[in-house]
């Protein structure tokens, strides 16, 4: 059996990379590893953990029918959650949606937008414990 050790990075399918580059980093504030835009890419760095923006080679298709349920979500600390939720609209981002989960696998605070291209994005004050039934 294979047992990863973990999470190298998870990949986002952007139509812009430029575009995706910047909200990235200027408005969710990730940092810019690499600029590999030659090869399709942006390598970007939230904490530890790495994305990559992918430049999609096909058309990418949202609608409202689309779930939140597969979406991306960042670590932000719980003394700033309300600031980076302030930040955000300040930019003209929509937080659509925020919840507070009292049990589950990731409790805690969490509100979600999306990216320019619709992918759903979320911000979450979880500390890293699970309170289940």
């Amino acid at each position: 059996m294979i047992e990863p050790r973990g999470v190298v990075h998870f990949s986002i399918a952007v139509s812009d990379l430029e575009a995706s580059r910047r909200f990235y980093t200027e408005v969710l504030g990730l940092k810019l590893v690499n600029d590999a835009s030659a090869y399709g890419m942006m390598f970007l760095r939230a904490g530890n953990d790495h994305v990559i923006l992918a430049k999609s080679d096909a058309p990418l298709q949202r609608s409202a029918a689309d779930s939140r349920r597969a979406h991306h979500a960042f670590k932000v600390d719980t003394s700033s959650y309300d600031e980076a939720k302030s930040f955000l609209a300040s930019k003209g981002v929509e937080i659509f949606e925020e919840e507070d989960r009292k049990k589950g696998v990731f409790v805690g605070r969490q509100f979600y937008v999306h990216d320019p291209d619709g992918s759903v994005i979320e911000f979450t004050e979880w500390d890293g414990t699970s309170i289940l039934d």
